[in-house]
């Protein structure tokens, strides 16, 4: 029994794949325990975006437990009395501790529909309000970004949207999709980027490490979209990417999040 709990504590000490899969496996279980304790005092409103601030109460402290430092910059954009799109890059499920940080009042994620059956953790984002799209079928995405517009405006409800579409672990940015530029527009309502600086310096799942660090996060002033139209969406997608990815470089390199892995040749050009 000694030498099996010896080389018990030699593989955790020694192995930054065991903390890597330890922390995750207690992250993951942890938010679905929050859930369940969450489930019974958001089902007394029903489905309700204002369930949205008990969720987040309930996360806010999961980046002490990891030895994460969250900074917020530039919080004083998001406009104070409209509705607005929020689109934020998408590094990994850590990107909820940024988002619970920033998260504006009658704000909701729109995620994939494979969310919803997640437990209950799908069923407290339900409660909370949060959009489901199924990605697979185009029409039905589309007929619930049309629902979504006529929500924006009629119950003063903001949406964040990852535009890239997919978890991006190789240090810059993906594509944008253009879903949430569309909504936008067709609502008429401005876009408010958020950048969360790169993980790399604490956590990356290719090298299974995640260890303690600093993340920043930027809030971009809002861009308009009065006037615009479809066909002025593919440029204003663009544009926002563009705006977003310089402050991910930015902070990704300031000492205050990520690291200079930005540095090398190649990394984070790719895709421009």
């Amino acid at each position: 029994m000694g030498t099996r709990r010896g080389l018990g504590e030699e593989l955790w000490f020694c192995s930054p794949s065991a903390k890597y899969f330890f922390k995750m496996a207690f992250y993951n279980g942890w938010i679905l325990f929050l859930a369940v304790l969450a489930i019974p005092v958001c089902a007394v409103r029903g489905r309700n975006v204002e369930n949205m601030k008990i969720l987040r109460l309930m996360l806010l402290h999961i980046k002490y437990l990891y030895g994460i430092r969250v900074e917020v910059r530039g919080a004083h954009h998001f406009p104070p009395s409209q509705p607005y799109v929020v689109v934020s890059n998408h590094q990994s499920s850590l990107d909820l501790l940024g988002m619970m940080e920033v998260l504006p009042g009658r704000c909701v994620p729109i995620a994939k529909r494979e969310l919803l059956w997640a437990g209950s953790a799908g069923l407290a984002c339900w409660l909370a309000g949060v959009i489901f799209i199924d990605r697979k079928r185009t029409g039905d995405a589309i007929s619930v970004m049309s629902e979504v517009a006529q929500t924006l405006l009629t119950q003063d409800v903001r949406v964040w949207v990852f535009p890239e579409g997919t978890r991006n672990h190789n240090g810059s940015m993906l594509p944008f999709k253009r879903g949430a530029f569309h909504l936008a527009v067709q609502a008429q309502v401005p876009i408010v980027p958020i950048v969360m600086s790169s993980y790399q310096d604490f956590y990356c799942k290719k090298e299974r490490r995640f260890t303690s660090g600093r993340c920043q996060v930027r809030v971009l002033p809002p861009v308009p979209t009065e006037g615009l139209t479809p066909d002025d969406v593919p440029a204003l997608a663009d544009r926002v990417r563009h705006s977003m990815l310089t402050i991910f470089r930015e902070i990704s390199t300031d000492g205050r999040g990520g690291g200079d892995y930005l540095k090398k040749p190649g990394v984070g050009e790719a895709r421009l």
